[in-house]
């Protein structure tokens, strides 16, 4: 299954299905056979990138509905 990206108001980024995780060095997370997992997008984690709930217990609030973007500015 490739993989799916859900946004939830006020909460985590979910990413289901075959991904891999790195960090900006390019070492990969090990994810010990997960196929889904939560982002932190708060920014309270106390287990970052992932996401531990806080952002409940903080009343983090961001609603992003779908939309299209403009196309890429071609590269010069």
């Amino acid at each position: 299954m490739s993989a799916k990206v859900t946004i939830f108001n006020n909460g985590s980024i979910r990413v289901e299905g075959d991904f891999t995780i790195h960090d900006s060095d390019g070492n990969q997370f090990g994810l010990a056979g997960r196929t889904a997992i939560g982002l932190c997008r708060c920014g309270l984690s106390e287990n970052k990138p992932f996401c531990d709930g806080s952002h409940k217990r903080q009343g983090f609030e961001s609603v992003c509905p779908a939309r299209d973007l403009p196309p890429p500015a071609p590269k010069p």
